[in-house]
């Protein structure tokens, strides 16, 4: 089995792949994440994915490559990660009382093929106050996440419901990935 390696440096998606229990390490590729705006989201979120997988596998060409990009959508217009904390709640106010869809990219490099796709969810936000989203912008690490939340922390309370795949929201859509790891013989 080749060496395995998170083109990431996201904790979210370390804590995941400790879940497999495959040894890996983490290279944080540098790159400007720049989605291309003149293909669908779905394609561009897979480019953006294989773009920093590729980055990490031309260094590592021996190792197995895993790059992800994670981002929402809300009334056709893509929230990547706020650049500050007032856009951050400016994103919060956008997406409380709405239905807005995020989409995980995912890309594999190795010496034998390329693999690439995506996994999304639709995601309700229940009605949120100023005072809340105030709150939950100053109590948790808004910057570096897409739509300027994590599922898995306090916004869990103001979400009403959510259609597919749960683990996309979280950036790391594990039954995907844990198939392609299986077909790989790296589990």
């Amino acid at each position: 089995m080749s060496k395995v390696i998170l083109a990431s440096g996201s904790p979210r998606r370390q804590e995941m792949m400790k879940r497999f229990g495959i040894d890996f390490i983490c290279k944080s590729p540098d790159i400007q994440e720049n989605l291309n705006k003149d293909l669908a989201v779905e394609d561009a979120v897979i480019a953006l994915a294989k773009e920093k997988a590729l980055a990490i596998y031309k260094k590592y060409s021996d190792s197995l490559v895993i790059g992800f990009d994670t981002i929402v959508v809300l009334d056709d217009e893509i929230m990547g990660k706020p650049k500050n904390l007032d856009e951050a709640m400016n994103m919060l106010t956008r997406l409380s009382g709405n239905t807005h869809r995020v989409i995980t990219g995912c890309a594999f490099f190795d010496t034998v093929e390329e693999i690439a796709f995506y996994s999304d969810a639709y995601v309700t936000f229940s009605e949120m106050t100023q005072d809340e989203i105030e709150d939950y912008v100053m109590h948790n690490d808004v910057l570096d996440k897409a739509g300027a939340y994590a599922i898995q922390d306090d916004a869990a309370k103001y979400i009403e419901h959510i259609k597919g795949d749960y683990y996309a929201v979280i950036g790391f859509p594990i039954n995907k990935i844990y198939q392609t790891l299986k077909n790989k013989n790296c589990l």
